[in-house]
């Protein structure tokens, strides 16, 4: 049995799992497809070239398999006679012909090699039919074989389909009574059929060899499920002779054990001390190296803090996890190392390798389910236990398990003595009746032990006994034990023992492994741990990018866990390690769904390929505008036109950069174009015709982004042109998705289109009592002196028109930049209103008096500045006398904007109070 030796090798089967199950067969290709024991594959011969055609008819096979070529057909001369009318005109034999006539040569010689190598496999088959190891990998040399196969005839394939269509364009020949047709014709048609009548035979030969194949595999298949079965149900008679027979065989083979090992240390120390004192150094500093690595760098994953009164439930799985993953694999790592450093050296024997390995791999299983049971039972501290058990009854379930893993510990390191010096298989079976026994007795003594606890009792109590139906589990699955034993089915008692300790501390490893990573990618569980207060001390992330980073970590954990522990678990089943690689290999390169293949390795590859296309195209957006157009003073609408074109071209060819790696025929996407284009017709118009404007946006630049627009009743600043829709942020910092193809229907107003040189319009009213001419000299006075207002164009005053009561002027200015157009405006109303004060032509707006008592405007007439419509030169008494009799307007600087409605206002001020 080699169970735990089988366990030793799960490091190797991890590190071969990279490889992606390269089981090299001899003079093979490489491994492709396995299946279980148990399972029958699926039948995968090679499919005919000729659909109609019977393999190998027209031709002789040779001795060595081989099919012979078809005679050579004779070439017509260069004078031949001219086709026959409605002929097709034939082609000379080209170097294609002559390359396809090597090609088939070559796949004859493939199939020959192919049927030498299924000889010799079946062969081998024959002399290993009890040898589970050597029949898995048999197995898998015998699948590549099978592949290899396939290909080779799918290999002919493309050749068929050329003579197909050759045959098609020279058509039938003629039938009787009808012109003959040229003899270079008839000669390229019989060339032809002879050539398809090759590959027809070689697709034949081909199917015959992937039948046996698939037939080979089978029958490994069948092989190793029967020695299985034989190894869990084999019965012995169990009686006393087997015992007097196996006491003896102990006291021999205790004898050769301590033969050979005196002798392999006195060669060893006589003939090869350096050697032996190298390799145990290199093994001592390797241990150092992983003992004070792993505590360097996983102290606070490893070790429980003393100074946490109250850990989480989180902090005690993560400890749990951890403490018990990180030590089982540094010391599976030191006894690697330590089985390298010996075999290395050729230290080592070959009756002595096993031993030294089977011992080797016995330590660390049993160092894991020790390890693995105090991080769980933590007897020595009950604040980090995970089950609520007492004290005591933590102390006796650890010994409990650490005895019944000594026990079958010590019987798979017998067992593997015993094999390793030829003992008698009845030794063997007494070792493994007497291991099955103790650990029968040790499971139902551990019925009566009572761990259990309630919820307010403290963990120093004494303790509960189990629940009844706890109880009678244990007792009937050690009564099992004993009774398969006893029975004669040592195997089977054998292998459910070693099942509940080994599989079972796996599976509890397992189930922690789950809820630490479940923990773990709790909202707001990652934050408080050691890793997210260094993340966000290091790198300033907040708690969203925290809860992020725990999912990932948490997604992590779960494919960790699944990833190491599962093969484990198939190891102990009695699968082997070429059954893992091999469905490793097929699983990531070959899973089939109907007709379609899918390969994980191809996906991840695109997904790969696609992420560092994207990355590459953004790098270069990033580099052509801020070192290219930068410094070349390029506008800022021209760089983002380039920028998002460079992107959409980039992340075009990742895309099928990506869809190539993933092993998708792009030929195949006329039929998504196809659904694309109905797609179109009917849902999907609108989302095209938005993207083909943005294009066109992009491209015309009718504008850009940091453009002053008017769509409708839409006006604001470009922000952005995406694929879809342009955003517009308001003047009241409002964004709007306006879709482009609105803006490529519809008419569009854009003040920075060429430049932002814009002129700004000011309505000035003044009453009748004003001299126009004065007024038009003021205003273009007044924005002249204003360092905003362009000389050229020069500014103009015009009188505009004739009201009832004011005359109304218009002050037209121009600005450099018209997004500074507003605080220009803003201050030439200020500075007319001051000037218009200083220079006595009136109030800021027209004013009607009316009605008034004398009484009320004694506090007004005592402010001069208040005088209301008083023209340049004119009494008090004038100007009071003038007011009384009819309105007046005084000079009022309008918003071109909101002229009607500040009329109103004002006019609605003078009826309320005609002296303000």
């Amino acid at each position: 049995m080699h169970f735990v030796a089988k366990l030793f090798a799960v490091s190797v089967c991890l590190l071969s799992l990279a490889g992606a199950g390269t089981v090299v067969a001899q003079n093979a290709q490489p491994v492709q497809t396995t299946t279980q024991p148990g399972e029958k594959p699926a039948q995968a011969p090679a499919v005919p070239a000729e659909g109609g055609a019977q393999p190998a008819q027209n031709t002789q096979p040779a001795a060595d398999g081989k099919a012979q070529p078809a005679a050579n057909v004779q070439q017509p001369a260069a004078g031949a006679a001219q086709p026959a009318q409605n002929a097709a005109t034939p082609a000379q034999p080209t170097d294609a012909a002559v390359a396809a006539e090597a090609g088939q040569s070559q796949t004859a010689e493939q199939l020959a090699h192919a049927g030498k190598e299924l000889a010799r496999l079946r062969d081998l088959i024959a002399k290993a039919s009890d040898d589970d190891i050597a029949l898995a990998e048999l197995k898998v040399q015998v699948d590549a074989v099978a592949k290899q196969i396939i290909s080779t005839s799918i290999a002919t394939r493309p050749r068929l389909d050329e003579i197909k269509a050759r045959l098609t364009e020279l058509g039938d020949p003629p039938g009787a009574g009808q012109p003959p047709e040229a003899d270079i014709v008839t000669a390229e048609r019989k060339r032809l059929l002879a050539e398809r009548g090759e590959i027809n035979a070689l697709t034949g030969e081909a199917e015959g060899l992937s039948v046996q194949a698939t037939k080979l595999s089978n029958g490994i298949t069948a092989t190793r499920r029967a020695l299985f079965s034989n190894t869990l149900l084999k019965n012995t008679d169990v009686s006393v002779e087997m015992f007097d027979e196996a006491l003896s065989a102990t006291a021999n083979e205790t004898k050769v054990l301590s033969r050979s090992t005196m002798s392999w240390l006195t060669f060893v120390w006589k003939y090869k001390r350096i050697p032996l004192l190298t390799a145990i150094f290199l093994s001592i500093c390797a241990a150092l190296v992983f003992l004070v690595g792993s505590n360097k760098l996983f102290s606070p994953y490893i070790h429980h803090d003393k100074s946490d009164e109250e850990p989480s439930y989180f902090r005690r799985l993560s400890v749990a996890f951890w403490s018990t993953f990180i030590p089982t694999i540094s010391t599976g790592a030191f006894a690697l190392s330590s089985f390298f450093f010996l075999h290395s050296f050729n230290v080592l024997r070959s009756d002595i390798t096993p031993i030294i390995a089977i011992a080797l791999a016995v330590t660390v299983v049993g160092f894991f389910v020790t390890t693995l049971a105090n991080a769980v039972l933590s007897p020595s501290d009950s604040r980090w236990r995970l089950v609520r058990v007492s004290d005591r009854g933590a102390k006796v379930l650890l010994v409990t398990i650490f005895a019944m893993a000594l026990v079958n510990g010590l019987d798979y390191m017998f067992g593997g003595v015993s094999e390793a010096l030829g003992s008698p298989v009845v030794l063997t079976v007494v070792k493994s009746f007497t291991a099955s026994v103790i650990i029968g007795l040790i499971i139902i003594a551990s019925a009566w032990i009572k761990p259990t606890l309630k919820h307010d009792e403290p963990f120093d109590a004494p303790g509960r006994p189990w629940p009844r139906l706890v109880s009678i589990v244990l007792i009937l699955t050690g009564a099992s034990l004993i009774i398969a034993a006893a029975t004669g089915y040592v195997g089977l008692s054998r292998f459910i023992a070693t099942q509940i300790i080994i599989t079972g501390a796996i599976l509890v490893m397992m189930y922690i492994g789950f809820l630490t990573g479940k923990a773990v990618s709790r909202q707001g569980a990652f934050a408080e741990t050691a890793a997210g207060r260094y993340l966000e001390r290091r790198f300033k992330l907040e708690q969203v990018g925290l809860d992020q980073v725990g999912l990932v970590a948490g997604l992590s954990i779960y494919a960790l866990v699944t990833l190491f522990f599962i093969p484990l678990i198939l190891l102990q089943w009695g699968f082997q390690v070429a059954d893992i690689e091999s469905w490793t290999y097929r699983a990531i390169t070959e899973i089939k769904i109907g007709t379609i293949t899918i390969s994980l390795m191809g996906i991840m590859a695109g997904i790969l390929f696609f992420i560092l296309g994207y990355i590459v195209t953004r790098w270069v957006q990033r580099w052509i505008d801020g070192n290219i157009m930068a410094r070349s003073r390029v506008d800022a609408g021209v760089r983002n036109s380039i920028r998002t074109g460079i992107g959409y071209i980039g992340v075009g060819l990742a895309c099928l950069i990506g869809l190539s790696a993933a092993g998708i025929d792009l030929s195949n996407l006329a039929l998504v174009a196809g659904a694309l284009s109905l797609g179109v017709g009917f849902g999907l118009q609108n989302i095209v015709s938005n993207f083909v404007s943005g294009l066109i946006l992009l491209v015309e630049r009718p504008f850009k982004v940091g453009d002053w627009i008017v769509s409708g009743t839409t006006e604001g600043f470009v922000k952005r042109i995406s694929v879809r829709a342009t955003e517009i942020e308001t003047f009241q910092h409002q964004s709007i998705m306006m879709p482009n193809s609105l803006l490529i229907n519809a008419s569009v107003g854009n003040w920075t289109h060429r430049n932002k040189l814009g002129r700004s319009e000011i309505a000035v009213t003044v009453t009748y009592a004003s001299e126009p001419r004065r007024i038009m000299d003021l205003l273009a006075e007044i924005a002249a002196a204003h360092p905003m207002v362009l000389k050229n164009p020069s500014p103009s005053v015009g009188f505009t028109s004739f009201g009832d009561d004011r005359m109304t002027f218009e002050l037209r200015i121009y600005v450099a930049d018209v997004l500074t157009g507003g605080g220009v405006r803003n201050d030439l109303r200020v500075a007319i209103y001051e000037r218009f004060r200083d220079e006595g032509i009136g109030a800021p707006f027209p004013l009607k008096i009316e009605d008034v008592p004398i009484g009320d405007q004694t506090g007004i007439e005592s402010h001069e500045p208040e005088t209301v419509g008083e023209p340049k030169g004119a009494t008090s008494a004038e100007a009071r006398a003038t007011a009384s009799k009819k309105e007046t307007a005084s000079a009022a600087p309008l918003d071109e904007e909101n002229e009607e409605e500040g009329g109103k206002r004002r006019a609605s001020s003078r009826r309320s109070n005609p002296n303000r």
